[in-house]
């Protein structure tokens, strides 16, 4: 309809197709919105983001513990997190969606990514922290591989408004249990845990124990001085969204140091 006769609509009918056009806009936006949504724990949070140039083939270590990247299941999509995120080692795990807003010459539209917690991007106190010092306190900064960075931004972007949401995390497969040490010493790296995907707290069992605190050492590296030779390994694992899950006899009794065992895992 041409814009020159709007005017000559009575206002109830004007009333009613503008009503019906901010509809259509919602549904499309609704349509264009993050598919990761029914899953997400937080709200959108304000943060920034940069990257650094990452081999795939060197996608080793970290502050978490979680070892070969690649080997693990993370890949490339991961993160490095400031200190006002990391929590000491607590956040190991947990899964982050993360969006461009703000720098639009830069940003890809309507898209995200979510990336894992398998890092820590460590302050640099030798710069302000609105200066350079961009992992810094209380900065919530985001250090991705360009791998992850190029998903939602061209490279040029450098540091960048970002806004990120903890989300669930989906995993194949079952929670992994490296189990290593020596004698009455034993540490259990945790891995591939879906659901809130960061764990706060894991019990150890043997067949002739109770249930035995462990602490974190760092990361997702668990320990315990026991002695469980002999006997098959259970774990009772508690996220941060406080769900427990059990898993008995996740290794047999004639587990080996050095090696991983699957058992249950989180629903997500």
């Amino acid at each position: 309809m041409p814009h020159s006769d709007l005017h000559r609509l009575s206002p109830l009918i004007l009333h009613l197709l503008l009503l019906a056009s901010s509809l259509v806009s919602r549904s499309w936006a609704h349509q264009r919105s993050s598919t990761y949504g029914s899953s997400a724990l937080t709200e959108w949070r304000p943060a920034h983001a940069s990257y650094y140039a990452a081999d795939p083939e060197d996608a080793i270590g970290g502050a978490c513990g979680f070892g070969n990247l690649g080997k693990e299941g993370y890949g490339m999509a991961t993160a490095g997190l400031s200190e006002a995120l990391f929590e000491k080692g607590a956040a190991c795990g947990g899964c982050y969606e993360v969006r461009c807003v703000s720098e639009m010459k830069y940003c890809l539209p309507g898209t995200s990514i979510v990336v894992t917690a398998t890092n820590f991007c460590a302050p640099n106190y030798g710069l302000p922290a609105e200066a350079g010092g961009v992992c810094n306190p209380p900065n919530h900064h985001l250090l991705l591989p360009i791998q992850a960075f190029e998903k939602i931004a061209i490279w040029k972007a450098g540091v960048m408004p970002i806004q990120y949401r903890r989300v669930k995390c989906v995993r194949d497969g079952g929670i992994r249990f490296t189990v290593d040490g020596r004698k009455f010493f034993y540490t259990v790296l945790i891995s591939n845990v879906a659901g809130a995907g960061d764990i706060i707290s894991v019990k150890m069992k043997g067949s002739t124990t109770g249930w035995l605190q462990m602490g974190r050492s760092w990361g997702q590296i668990w320990h315990i001085n026991a002695d469980f030779e002999g006997q098959p390994l259970s774990f009772e694992l508690t996220s941060s969204d406080s769900v427990t899950l059990t898993s008995y006899n996740v290794a047999p009794k004639d587990w080996s140091f050095g090696k991983t065992y699957v058992g249950k895992q989180f629903p997500f």
